[in-house]
């Protein structure tokens, strides 16, 4: 037997909606893949928050451990969702495809499904503009020793040709030959020192350069469709200069950005560490001193996670303009409900594909 809530869409939320009173907000339903992607969502979601409406994010599922994409389409695609229900997921590939997969379609053409552009939220966190201030967060330390702007525009640079690459294998249909894990252990920066961290892009270049050469000579009729397709990435915001936002999320996080803040860290800890022990009157305000400034520091993974550097990022921004015109749209749509005709019994029409499902 079906539960009344196993029925929860769009037209339920809107009819629980019309029961408070006219002076109420209005509640919209914003469903996300994970535990972490909850903040996240919300920093995108509350500036929208208003006198007249509010956002209740949360995960698709009470009753079960279910996470991921699949749980949050599968469950609320089609009539369950829309204006008042709407899902909030990572771009992965997906939306790179533009369409080559059934997931991939849904992200595109529902125009109550948001993606982040981006491959996942932990690339937005390791938006290279905002990693120094994850240092000083970090080691109260505002030394600026490391370029993390330019380096991550060298990592993107020496990894566009194959990331390219990747992409045509999924579109392909070749990803068996070259996957997602392949294109990864290729374009770890092993052996960054801060003394010389030149070397590790590098050595990632050369490795890339290989493998290039390597599937030129093994898809030779590929160079018109990867060409056009390098045109059409660029189209979608993928340059060789911001190509890391694009990679796999983890990798990004745990194989490139996590171990160059260690060292850069690691360094700023130290600097700070020898001027306490260099203007310290004597031992005892010594030791207060360093145990006073051991306490503060924070751990790097979890401050790169609360990281909200990311909200300057142009892709954040046109992430917030499609919410903001998705809203607008949903105002105009519901104006003209008011003014037409009752269709209580009926379910939500899809309203037209909004600007962000086209670009």
């Amino acid at each position: 037997m079906k539960r009344l809530k196993d029925n929860l869409n769009s037209s339920y939320i809107r009819a629980a909606n019309s029961l408070n009173s006219r002076k109420a907000r209005h509640k919209i339903v914003a469903y996300v893949e994970s535990y972490d992607d909850i903040f996240f969502w919300r920093t995108v979601l509350g500036r929208f928050e208003n006198e007249q409406r509010y956002f209740e994010v949360m995960l698709p599922s009470h009753d079960t451990l279910q996470r991921g994409k699949k749980s949050v389409l599968m469950n609320f695609i089609g009539n369950r969702m829309g204006p008042d229900m709407i899902a909030c997921v990572d771009a992965d590939y997906d939306y790179l495809l533009q369409g080559v997969t059934e997931t991939s379609r849904k992200i595109i053409d529902s125009p109550y499904v948001f993606h982040t552009y981006v491959y996942a939220i932990e690339n937005f966190q390791c938006y290279a503009a905002s990693l120094h201030n994850v240092c000083v967060m970090v080691t109260l330390n505002d030394h600026a020793i490391f370029d993390f702007e330019a380096y991550m525009r060298a990592f993107s640079e020496a990894c566009h040709p194959l990331f390219v690459w990747s992409i045509w294998m999924y579109r392909t249909g070749h990803y068996p030959e070259f996957s997602l894990t392949d294109f990864c252990r290729l374009t770890d920066p092993s052996g960054f020192t801060l003394a010389d961290p030149w070397l590790s892009i590098e050595r990632l270049r050369h490795k890339v350069q290989r493998k290039v050469a390597l599937l030129q000579h093994r898809y030779p009729k590929a160079k018109e469709s990867w060409l056009r397709l390098k045109e059409e990435l660029t189209a979608l915001g993928v340059t060789p200069q911001t190509t890391y936002l694009f990679i796999q999320g983890h990798h990004l996080f745990d194989t490139v950005v996590v171990p160059i803040l260690n060292k850069v860290c690691n360094r700023l800890r130290q600097e700070r560490e020898n001027e306490i022990i260099r203007t310290a009157a004597h031992q005892t305000q010594r030791r207060n001193e360093m145990a006073c400034y051991e306490n503060s520091l924070m751990d790097i993974k979890a401050m790169l996670k609360k990281n909200m550097g990311y909200m300057e990022c142009p892709l954040f921004l046109r992430l917030q303009a499609d919410v903001g015109r998705y809203l607008d749209n949903s105002e105009k749509q519901a104006d003209k409900a008011d003014d037409s005709p009752s269709t209580d019994g009926q379910p939500d029409t899809p309203t037209a594909a909004l600007p962000h499902q086209q670009q």
